[in-house]
């Protein structure tokens, strides 16, 4: 069966998380006075990180909602109490100087370019469209998108097999016909083969990478081997033709 669309992971598939959190935690931090506390900027970001990690698991799961984990991030981070505004006004200090780095990866655009006339296009991500709206706004990648759904709006996330069903759903075309691409092994990865789509990692030697992928998904180190997975008939880079 011919795949027609690909549905799209956004943080660390498209669009560089890993580094614009990096980057904008860092900038915080020496603006909050706070790294005083650390033995050096890397363990203050490693400490970052791993609240992050801990705190999405717990939206991921349902028990928490998405403004939630974003406050309890800052409270376990600072090790102290504080109101629901002080959380929120903490963390849009940091928001201020992660939005600054944001950026596409460098293989993003041209395939987008060479899949532009030979397949449709979704984004399916476990964050908000409160989130992920603005983002790829402002990355200049919105409109290349049908549609955009999110597991806060969806109440179903990743790697659960009806989060992917209803991207599909949303493309009206069955999961045989969908190839999804992510960046995480399990949560993408095995997640979107076990609900039958074509299930691609992007493997960009991250936090996730390992020596060989989980059984279902295809494994690819960069965008540029896409389109000859999906059999598409253009040469990657092209232009697409279409404005």
């Amino acid at each position: 069966m011919a795949i027609r669309a690909v549905v799209w992971d956004v943080d660390d598939t498209l669009f560089d998380y890993t580094s614009a959190d990096r980057e904008g935690m860092r900038a915080h931090l020496l603006a909050e006075r706070l790294l005083a506390g650390y033995a050096s900027v890397e363990e203050a970001l490693l400490r970052w990180r791993e609240v992050t990690d801990a705190q999405w698991a717990r939206f991921a799961a349902g028990e928490v909602d998405f403004e939630t984990q974003r406050r309890d991030r800052t409270r376990v981070f600072l090790e102290r109490e504080l109101t629901d505004d002080e959380a929120d006004d903490w963390f849009g200090r940091y928001l201020v100087h992660y939005e600054s780095a944001w950026a596409l990866f460098p293989d993003v655009l041209p395939a987008l370019d060479a899949l532009a006339a030979s397949h449709r296009h979704a984004v399916l991500s476990n964050s908000s469209l409160h989130v992920q709206d603005p983002k790829l706004r402002a990355l200049g990648v919105h409109d290349r998108f049908e549609a955009i759904l999110c597991a806060a709006e969806l109440g179903v996330s990743k790697p659960e097999a009806g989060a992917f069903l209803a991207a599909c759903e949303a493309l009206t075309l069955p999961p045989g016909q969908v190839a999804y691409v992510g960046d995480h092994p399990e949560i993408d990865g095995r997640g979107a083969a076990d609900a039958g789509l074509l299930s691609v990692w992007i493997d960009r030697g991250g936090a996730y990478a390992i020596a060989e992928p989980p059984a279902g998904p295809h494994r690819i180190v960069s965008l540029a081997e896409l389109p000859a997975l999906l059999g598409a008939d253009t040469r990657f880079g092209a232009p697409s033709g279409i404005g």
